[in-house]
């Protein structure tokens, strides 16, 4: 791999996980009020939730998300908007039936279309949109961001993946009693994320905390995804007490 240099991310450890969602929506909301025609790569999961909930709360304060323009992380292969499993049917609940976000401009990729297509057919909208702005991440317990899992290359783009079993596990409680997590999803690749202008990672409770201390004191290698936010400028971390209980190991 090329010698590239390495940036330390910025570090902003709060007592709880409501003050890290409150001063990830906060992020947000500045980079809202300095451009308001933001593109923003948004993510799912269940930290983000209370982030969500504090920019709906903005909006009926009187923020607008009229100019916003997004673009999620992820898809499960073989899930479609109605789905509840889906993370467009995430979407819609947490954050697109919630802001006034013009219609059409939530991108989440096709679960349903064909893979290679429309992995190619994202590159190409992101692109046309002039990039990401601020790209929103949460790290997996094994170190994967979006769902680029361990061994993803960092110059990888828009594809299909399969999803560790660990993933899965983690994923479970998100599906109905006795429903099967997909196996195989689409991602944004590590090298798609990188291109992001800024990029916010959030991490919360102690499940997270080996994850975020490979990620910021390990060298950057494939085995821990979110190591390669090391190479990139601009990145902010904010988490809470119990994902930072390591990182004074490093």
């Amino acid at each position: 791999m090329t010698q590239k240099a390495l940036h330390r991310p910025a570090l902003t450890v709060l007592d709880t996980p409501e003050e890290v969602a409150e001063t990830a929506a906060r992020r947000i909301l500045d980079q809202l009020r300095a451009a308001p025609r933001s593109v923003l790569g948004l993510a799912t999961g269940r930290s983000p939730v209370a982030i969500y909930a504090h920019l709906a709360e903005a909006h009926r304060a009187g923020t607008s998300f009229a100019g916003v323009e997004s673009f999620n992380l992820d898809e499960y292969i073989g899930l479609g908007p109605e789905d509840p499993g889906s993370f467009a049917h995430y979407m819609h609940r947490h954050v697109f039936d919630r802001l006034d976000m013009a219609p059409g401009q939530g991108h989440v990729p096709d679960g349903l279309g064909d893979p290679a297509s429309v992995a190619r057919a994202y590159e190409t909208a992101i692109a046309a949109a002039g990039g990401i702005d601020l790209q929103l991440l949460g790290i997996g317990r094994n170190g994967h961001i979006g769902f680029n899992e361990p061994g993803s290359a960092f110059d990888s783009r828009t594809r299909v993946v399969t999803l560790d079993e660990s993933t899965r596990r983690a994923n479970a409680p998100d599906f109905a009693p006795g429903a099967e997590v997909p196996r195989e999803a689409l991602t944004m690749g590590i090298g798609t994320i990188l291109e992001a202008r800024r990029i916010l990672l959030v991490a919360t409770g102690a499940a997270k905390s080996a994850a975020l201390h490979a990620a910021l004191h390990m060298p950057p290698a494939p085995d821990c995804p979110a190591s390669a936010l090391q190479l990139h400028p601009r990145v902010e971390v904010l988490c809470d007490r119990a994902a930072a209980a390591r990182l004074k190991d490093g």
